[in-house]
């Protein structure tokens, strides 16, 4: 989709990057969006008191919360792997949300975006599975019958791919979806409120996209800590 103006793009134009800018959009407003969250999460440690402020009360609750959740599916087990799940997470709610702004790109509107963040989920997910069984982690692709295995391991493997697809194609089509949708809406109503229900419902959608994408990775790192059946 094509922006008609975007804050980020024209401050690269005047330090002479605009090609690059404009050719990878979703580039440089996901290292926007890093430093949004080293911004914020300085913020948030930079003066942690035992009777907390609003602001650390605010990200305790967050992080707590989202930390037991895990917990409460993986086990505690699981707890050494919430900080890059949790890092996943807000960086795709925050690049979702983004796009709510006039003059922003969201980057998850990119398929770009959404596939390194698949990427980096599905691989790690290999990496717990063999950190916890070893050589023992093929039998999840091989089933419990032992002549049925080169088929199941193809069934297998093509299901792990598809993982892949499945948390890319989802985020980057509810992100663009609603991006096309509230374009469409700036340019019928110009002005008017009529695009202000969309960016509403945007805030919900944006949230929700990035809570999936939080639970299913976390789901695929327990399916990766159990024991083969």
């Amino acid at each position: 989709m094509e922006h008609p103006y975007l804050f980020v793009v024209k401050l690269f134009e005047l330090i002479g990057f605009g090609h690059f800018a404009h050719a990878y959009p979703w580039v440089i407003y996901s290292w926007f969006v890093m430093i949004l969250l080293i911004f914020f999460a300085f913020l948030a440690v930079r003066k942690i008191d035992m009777i907390p402020s609003k602001a650390q009360n605010v990200f305790e609750i967050l992080i707590s919360g989202m930390e037991e959740f895990m917990v409460d599916i993986t086990g505690e087990e699981g707890r050494k792997f919430f900080p890059l799940i949790a890092t996943v997470f807000l960086y795709i709610a925050t690049c979702n949300l983004l796009g709510l702004i006039p003059g922003f790109y969201p980057p998850t509107a990119s398929i770009n975006t959404t596939v390194s963040c698949a990427l980096t989920v599905v691989v790690f997910t290999h990496v717990i599975g063999v950190k916890f069984h070893g050589v023992k982690y093929i039998k999840h692709f091989l089933g419990p019958i032992w002549w049925l295995s080169p088929l199941i391991l193809i069934i297998e493997l093509i299901g792990h791919f598809a993982r892949i697809l499945s948390l890319s194609i989802r985020l980057f089509g509810n992100i663009t979806g609603h991006e096309l949708v509230l374009g469409i809406l700036f340019v019928l109503a110009g002005a008017a409120f009529a695009p202000l229900p969309i960016m509403a419902l945007g805030i919900f959608v944006a949230l929700l996209q990035a809570f999936v994408f939080f639970l299913l990775s976390i789901i695929y790192f327990a399916g990766a800590m159990e024991e083969a059946h």
